[in-house]
């Protein structure tokens, strides 16, 4: 995997992966930037919340779970002092769906915690990750 980061101004920088999307990364005003997309450390965090809510869908749906929602709502928190790494995330699943089992969902949740997402399982190495869930039924 390749990606291409290039610097526009200030502390913006336009990322470019190697499947051809791209986004662009800035600072907050007071850092010197014009809050023209995500920090860094944002888009490092939606990327690992992408990846285990992709996991958890399509394990879902691999078991014929009729999911019709999935929402992932993450709180973290980082070290106050350099580097300001990420100390502990937690991530909320809102799940809906016909008739889900909790069970179904608690399973999907784990494998992808312990088994598939490889952002979440990678960042675990350092920091403390937690996971919950709710099950809705879809109206």
């Amino acid at each position: 995997m390749k990606a291409r980061i290039k610097w526009l101004e200030n502390v913006a920088f336009v990322a470019e992966s190697e499947s051809g999307h791209a986004m662009v990364m800035d600072g907050a005003p007071e850092g010197g930037g014009r809050n023209l997309g995500p920090r860094p450390m944002e888009t490092l965090l939606m990327g690992a919340g992408g990846c285990t809510a992709y996991d958890v869908v399509h394990i879902l749906k691999k078991s014929r779970a009729d999911v019709t929602d999935c929402v992932l709502e993450i709180d973290a928190e980082r070290a106050t002092e350099d580097p300001k790494v990420f100390t502990k995330i937690h991530f909320h699943f809102v799940v809906t769906g016909k008739a889900l089992k909790p069970a179904q969902v608690e399973r999907a949740v784990h494998l992808s915690a312990e088994k598939y997402c490889s952002a979440s399982i990678m960042l675990s190495k350092s920091v403390a990750i937690t996971h919950d869930f709710e099950v809705r039924e879809a109206s």
